[in-house]
């Protein structure tokens, strides 16, 4: 009968098991399907404009295009003149500063390090007409760019070197009349290529995806959801959510997974629990630069080296540029693992002046706020590019250089490739001091790693970072994980707790037979 008995319960407790786990499989399915319904209904015009009357005038100039919109779309200007797309800069607080306009215009990267004095050329991803020089009539509606977020041909592009001018060789007038709410060509054009090439910033950004399979990224896959890059960054009278934090510093207006995932997403308590410190795309995005390769190391002093007179290119067997005379020399990745970090969503910044207090160790461009302790805290991948980049050993600033101009003798280095000259120019068009003494030093910048989400078959596995062995959080070594940790106190603990329970098994045990056999004695 106990057999009976024994044999039902291991059979209640299997079956129970097994509805526990179709119901756990049913419960997340139901939630992505709701998410697949969702995004399965795309956007419809609800105009057509190529029935519009002002948009059938012959345009001679980008601005008229301009002037046609805003005929219409009344006061959408004043929005668009708001944002930090325009502006090129955005009010934030930066612990340590207070209050400070942060953007493009004053912040240092060390990719093509800056756009003061070099507008004429970074002006192709502004989305504005006319920023040349440093002089842009920033309060001239005409000089709105609309064609670049809001083409739906997939036509328009800027021209080199042009102050934000698009290409003279367009249609305007038929772009004009088929335009619409942006697509990833439009995001993709300037944030696919920032730093002056496909994927060299960002790493989980890339010409891929314009159409991306499953394995790039679930979410904007072509046979998949197909979203696109406004389903996530909303927008409210063009202001748009999410931050980049190369040029951020606020925990606020941010793009989450939660937005649509919530904060538990897993019918598993256990994986729930990793919410509270770890960020989705941490487990998420096992790898970036999927498709394509993303640099991860940039040394602008060997820049500068001629050949018979003239500047070349060394390139890698798989076309990646080695070596410019432009830019100097580039280490490239693909498929790479990403570091991780602690973050709050708040960062800081060396602004343009900042003063450097040490040269012995890189320089941190974005340091991100964050530690274990800190209950906003979470971990997140990130890429860090690390480069040597110019300083002026004297003054103990970062130089901004000149890089670009149009004809040589201007200073600029591109066309001179003299560093003297081009930071004494460049330093002189930013207002700031120059020694005349050119020196390099390694930096370092954060790229949080947003994008290329993998599928659920290849997201992050527990064994990768709960593991003694190189596991991916090794860098991360303030807090206790258990798999990797050692504490002779919790070994211990849980030693003790192992022979305290086989000895209580052991008693318990024997007592039981006692009693057994003294019940078998009393009844002989």
């Amino acid at each position: 009968m106990r057999k009976i008995i024994l044999l039902l319960s291991a059979a209640c407790i299997a079956a129970l098991a097994v509805v526990g786990t179709l119901k756990k499989k049913d419960h997340e399915e139901s939630a992505l399907e709701k998410l697949r319904e969702k995004y399965s209904v795309k956007h419809s015009p609800s105009v057509d404009h190529s029935k519009f009357a002002v948009l059938k005038q012959k345009f001679s100039s980008p601005q008229q295009v301009t002037g046609a919109c805003i005929s219409c779309h009344n006061e959408r200007h004043t929005e668009v003149m708001k944002s930090n797309h325009w502006n090129w800069e955005r009010e934030e607080y930066v612990k340590g500063r207070g209050i400070v306009y942060l953007g493009k215009k004053n912040a240092i990267n060390n990719f093509c390090i800056g756009v003061q004095g070099n507008e004429q050329s970074c002006a192709k991803c502004h989305i504005g007409y006319g920023l040349s020089g440093g002089e842009m009539n920033y309060k001239d509606p005409n000089n709105i760019d609309c064609l670049v977020c809001h083409d739906n041909t997939e036509t328009y592009a800027k021209a080199n070197e042009k102050g934000g001018a698009p290409d003279a060789s367009l249609d305007l007038n038929n772009i004009a009349q088929h335009v619409g709410r942006p697509e990833r060509s439009n995001c993709g054009v300037c944030h696919f290529f920032g730093g002056g090439g496909n994927n060299v910033k960002h790493g989980d950004l890339d010409k891929a995806m314009f159409q991306p399979s499953r394995e790039v990224d679930v979410h904007m896959a072509s046979e998949g959801a197909n979203m696109q890059c406004v389903d996530c960054h909303l927008t409210d009278k063009h202001n748009i959510s999410g931050k980049l934090y190369s040029l951020s510093s606020m925990n606020h207006n941010r793009v989450t997974c939660e937005q649509c995932h919530t904060e538990n997403p897993h019918e598993s308590e256990v994986l729930n629990e990793h919410t509270l410190k770890v960020a989705c795309q941490t487990c998420h995005i096992s790898t970036y630069a999927k498709a394509n390769y993303t640099k991860k190391s940039w040394d602008w002093s060997a820049a500068g080296k001629l050949k018979n007179g003239e500047p070349f290119i060394e390139e890698d067997s798989k076309g990646n540029d080695t070596y410019m005379s432009i830019k100097g020399k580039f280490v490239w990745g693909k498929e790479l693992k990403p570091e991780y970090i602690w973050f709050n969503g708040n960062a800081t910044h060396y602004l343009l002046g900042d003063k450097i207090k040490d040269t012995s160790a890189p320089l941190m461009l974005n340091p991100f706020a964050g530690n274990y302790k800190d209950t906003e805290s979470k971990i997140i991948p990130v890429k860090i590019h690390r480069a040597r980049q110019p300083f002026d050993p004297v003054n103990m600033l970062l130089i901004q250089p000149k890089l670009y101009a149009e004809n040589k003798g201007e200073g600029a280095f591109w066309k001179d490739f003299n560093w003297q000259k081009s930071a004494e120019e460049g330093m002189k068009e930013a207002g700031l001091p120059f020694s005349g003494r050119v020196s390099f030093m390694r930096t370092e910048s954060n790229w949080p790693v947003n994008h290329m989400v993998a599928t659920k078959e290849n997201a992050v596995k527990c064994n990768e970072c709960h593991t003694r062995e190189n596991g991916r959080l090794a860098a991360l070594n303030d807090f206790y994980m258990p798999g990797r940790n050692y504490s002779s106190l919790i070994d211990g603990l849980g030693k003790f707790l192992l022979w305290a329970t086989l000895l209580a098994i052991l008693v318990h045990g024997g007592l039981r037979i006692a009693g057994s056999l003294k019940k078998k004695g009393a009844k002989q």
